[in-house]
């Protein structure tokens, strides 16, 4: 359940502000760098219990980049566009002297000696870094919990799930803890924890954000910005892409056109409207409130048809190659094969370590070519449709306590991550993609819709997620446990 922004008397008004304007104020001397970090620790204290969303908290190092941060203000030197704004990064980003566990006891007490590319870049954006988000054991799996931290729960409601792997993330954005997270999207660990939550969540085209593997190549995996709105996501995404030589793949583009504002007319745009993305189960409150956005874009003057690209092969294309990449990461980590501490690691994990040392030549040749197809297909339809709208979940969030759904609408799932089609469908592709909030059911339950863009495309993706949200004018809601006290659960 939520109660709207406007209603708020009791959270913090720095809290309360967009990253943009957080931004502007902190560089026009309005607020410091301090203040702000301290606003923001302040709201950690007295929600972080319920949610569990940050897990690793360094105050006293971020206060000392914040008094440095506004120091350098002070002298009149130039600063980046993240200066003074907080950030806690996703538990698979390694960051230098503070612990990444990846949300496994086998590095519970991990310490990495060196950042990841991404925390790199965002630190030289002017971000504070001040702790870490929960995140599902190695990331697997769009339900946040492992044996580490436990679970992070869902803001709008305390007994289910905020999805994930990047929960930790669209949580601690939710309830004003952070003004930007990262996440990171394999199968859907962006988009889906972002439409579980109520903010937005972009998973741009693969190269878009510079990247080395934390451990192992992955064709599949991005990260990707997050935020409360599209234009803060925009904003991020300028501070956070670009090439970089020690990337092993790169957009060899300026990044500069993601800060400036994402709007457009989009008189006469074609958008294809999903159907049944080829049968398969979505739970009814979720069809509904996808649906309910249709006006919406025919508001904003588009064309929008009943239109899907044939996924044919996507599913059995997807599974292996993600068993195949899961493997090849997972066993580069620094302690090794994760199989030599069976007892340490949940049953999924083994489960993919397991298939993916199975898979032959044959299969991951077999399966890269249904993706070069499917990558085929989706383009030429895209030739025609310049988005392509479609539900973000096939179910709403559930029960915290349950690992993940078994059925969807009275269809089994045959595995831990059936469940995701709707969005690893998309991520076999590459096709940048965005979940942006677009409602709630009768419990108070969120939900995402999910815009899809043309090859490469973020920034028209951007417009057209901005204009979306504009027109559809969604309650940017609070969570009610940001208005009430409550005692951790």
């Amino acid at each position: 359940m939520h109660t709207a922004i406007s209603q708020a008397n009791t959270a913090s008004e720095i809290c309360m502000l967009s990253a943009v304007e957080m931004a502007r104020r902190i560089r026009v001397k309005d607020l410091s760098a301090r203040e702000v970090l301290a606003a923001h620790l302040r709201q950690i204290e007295r929600v972080n219990p319920n949610v569990n969303a940050i897990v690793t908290l360094v105050a006293e190092r971020a206060m000392e980049q914040a008094r440095k941060a506004d120091e350098a203000l002070a002298h009149g030197d130039a600063v980046a566009p993240l200066h003074g704004l907080p950030i806690a990064h996703k538990d698979l980003q390694p960051t230098a002297g503070i612990r990444t566990t990846f949300g496994s006891r086998i590095y519970k007490d991990f310490v990495p000696a060196a950042d990841s590319l991404l925390v790199e870049r965002i630190g030289a954006a002017g971000a504070i870094l001040m702790g870490k988000t929960n995140t599902p054991e190695f990331g697997a799996g769009s339900q946040t919990f492992n044996e580490v931290f436990g679970a992070t729960r869902n803001p709008y409601d305390l007994t289910k799930t905020c999805g994930g792997s990047s929960g930790g993330a669209a949580v601690a954005l939710a309830c004003r803890m952070l003004p930007l997270a990262d996440g990171s999207d394999l199968a859907s660990s962006v988009r889906n924890p972002a439409s579980f939550c109520n903010v937005v969540g972009f998973r741009p085209s693969l190269g878009r954000l510079p990247a080395t593997p934390v451990a192992g190549w992955s064709s599949m995996s991005v990260d990707g910005p997050m935020a409360r709105n599209v234009a803060d996501v925009a904003f991020f995404l300028a501070a956070m892409a670009g090439p970089d030589p020690r990337s092993t793949v790169s957009i060899d583009e300026p990044a500069s056109r993601f800060a400036e504002p994402p709007s457009r007319d989009f008189k006469g745009v074609r958008v294809a409207w999903w159907k049944d993305l080829g049968g398969l189960p979505v739970d009814p409150r979720v069809r509904e409130i996808t649906n309910a956005q249709r006006r919406v874009f025919e508001a904003l003057g588009c064309i929008v048809e009943e239109a899907e690209p044939d996924f044919s092969g996507a599913d059995e294309a997807f599974k292996v190659l993600r068993s195949w990449q899961v493997y090849q990461s997972l066993t580069a980590l620094p302690k090794g094969d994760p199989r030599k501490h069976r007892e340490l690691v949940k049953d999924t994990v083994l489960w993919e370590l397991d298939r993916g040392e199975k898979r032959t030549p044959e299969e991951i040749a077999r399966a890269e070519a249904q993706r070069a197809e499917s990558r085929r297909r989706v383009g030429q339809f895209m030739e025609r449709y310049e988005f392509f709208v479609l539900p973000v979940n096939q179910v709403l969030p559930f029960d915290v306590t349950q690992p993940y759904p078994t059925e969807i609408a009275g269809v089994p799932m045959a595995t831990y991550i059936d469940w995701m089609k709707s969005c690893y469908y998309i991520s076999l592709v590459g096709h940048p993609a965005m979940s942006v909030p677009a409602g709630f059911t009768a419990e108070g339950l969120p939900a995402g819709i999910q815009i899809v863009g043309r090859w490469r495309d973020d920034w028209g993706l951007l417009q057209m997620g901005h204009a979306f949200e504009q027109t559809a004018n969604v309650p940017a809601a609070l969570p009610d446990l940001l208005q009430v006290s409550r005692k951790p659960v």
